[in-house]
């Protein structure tokens, strides 16, 4: 009988091997289901306790956000646990490669650092990633909507975290969920979060995690969607992901390749500088295209997702324009559908056109772009621009990871749009099958970068 469940064990082992099945030895538990062991509280005063191997968070009135903190820092890893959120209003969030500032928070101390993101409400944005105390929002959910609907309310759900190397992923339920490249941090503590609460009627709601694992050694990537958008921070960088799945730079950081003046089979002597891994459009005091003159793309696109990043100086105007045929010979800047690039503070075009439809990251003169002040970073900042044009002629809009604008090219509304715009002169406007993507020299400094494209069918 010894022999015989010998021989079962090693058929298991190899049975293991063989599926690609994680075995026990390749996992350390963080949480030993009784004790604190291991762990600390750091910058708040909301309670944790522990019970049928299970932690609690309970909400507290008038403290601000409290962690229990691994006392152990982790580089690359997979992290595995289980959480429960009882309500839907109360947010919280799992810090990874995160760090302590005690000085912080007027000396309460500040957590920072990654973290995934727990939503039980409406937004449905758990599995997003945040930079807790620093960048804000890295991979709002909304940028994979596929996403959105893997976290179950009022029962266990399924989190996993992937960090190996600069790829940050998330899942939700063994439902892939985010994707960043990032290098800020590389290693720090693990951490659970309850949440701040702006009610004293909030107190006392609970959030449970169990089941608490950690794979530190053999770490191979898991698979993920080939159509999921990546939000890459490394500037004119793609990942080996990213170019497997057809994202091309249209900007390599140093040079104008691929690029050349609208009307022109060159690109400008002046009026643009490439410097610093950035294309900058120089200031000519506001004059449209009385410098260096817009730039446009020597390929044409049809259908594609198109990514980039733009500084703007204060009071700035530009844009990102697509399907430019160059057809219209016009004076000016060439003609194709914007996406406008506005400080919307201090530049007066902001107040014109209709219902706001010329300010910053809409459809230049037909569709106002709906933000909020969260996601729009000030002149001086990078934003990051999405213009997603599906093979069906669906467009959509990206502020910072925010959809902002969606629309039918082609439809009788677009058309009707069209017909009560500065656009109306030209015939088919913005209908061309393909066309050339712009970048708009409209007279200010302006900056972009990390420009990539992949062709969509």
């Amino acid at each position: 009988m010894k022999y015989f469940l010998t021989s079962l064990s090693f058929i298991f082992l190899i049975s293991s091997l063989i599926n690609g099945q994680d075995t026990k030895s390749d996992w350390t538990n963080l949480f030993d289901g009784k004790t604190f062991t291991g762990w600390k509280k750091l910058a708040g005063s909301a309670e944790y306790s522990i019970g049928n191997g299970i932690i609690t968070g309970i909400t507290v009135p008038n403290t601000p956000n409290t962690f229990l903190v691994t006392e152990k820092e982790y580089e690359d890893f997979i992290l595995e646990l289980e959480v429960l959120i009882e309500d839907t209003t109360s947010n919280s969030g799992i810090q990874f490669r995160s760090h302590f500032d005690p000085a912080g928070n007027n000396g309460k101390g500040k957590v920072f650092g990654y973290q995934y993101e727990l939503d039980p409400s409406s937004r449905r944005w758990t599995g997003g990633l945040y930079d807790e105390g620093r960048r804000d929002w890295l991979y709002p959910l909304m940028l994979h909507p596929a996403g959105q609907n893997a976290y179950k309310h009022g029962v266990f759900n399924k989190v996993k975290i992937e960090c190996i190397g600069s790829n940050i992923k998330t899942w939700v339920n063994n439902i892939p969920a985010a994707y960043i490249v990032d290098t800020v941090d590389r290693k720090g503590f693990i951490a659970l979060q309850v949440h701040s609460i702006s009610r004293p009627d909030m107190a006392g709601r609970k959030i449970h995690w169990k089941n608490i694992r950690i794979k530190t050694s053999g770490l191979k990537p898991s698979a993920f969607p080939r159509d999921v958008y990546v939000m890459n921070a490394i500037p004119n960088n793609l990942s080996a992901f990213e170019k497997s799945n057809g994202w091309t730079l249209l900007f390599d950081g140093k040079t104008s390749k691929g690029w050349i003046g609208a009307y022109k089979d060159h690109f400008p002597e002046k009026g643009w500088e490439i410097k610093d891994g950035t294309l900058k459009v120089l200031s000519s005091e506001g004059k449209e295209s009385t410098n260096g003159g817009d730039i446009v793309t020597k390929e044409k696109f049809s259908a594609f997702d198109l990514s980039f990043e733009f500084k703007l100086t204060a009071g700035a105007n530009s844009g990102v324009k697509y399907f430019v045929t160059l057809n219209e010979n016009n004076q000016g800047s060439a003609i194709g559908l914007e996406y406008q690039l506005l400080d919307d503070t201090l530049h007066p075009d902001a107040k014109m056109g209709r219902e706001g439809n010329r300010t910053l990251a809409s459809l230049y003169d037909l569709i106002k772009a709906q933000k909020t002040s969260r996601f729009i970073k000030h002149p001086g900042e990078w934003n990051t621009g999405r213009i997603i044009v599906y093979p069906n002629n669906h467009v959509e809009h990206y502020l910072n990871g925010i959809k902002v604008l969606e629309y039918e090219r082609g439809s009788q509304a677009y058309r009707d749009l069209v017909a009560i715009s500065k656009y109306k002169v030209w015939s088919n406007f913005g209908e061309a099958k393909k066309g050339h993507i712009l970048l708009q020299d409209h007279g200010n400094e302006v900056s972009f970068r990390s420009i990539k494209i992949r062709r969509l069918k």
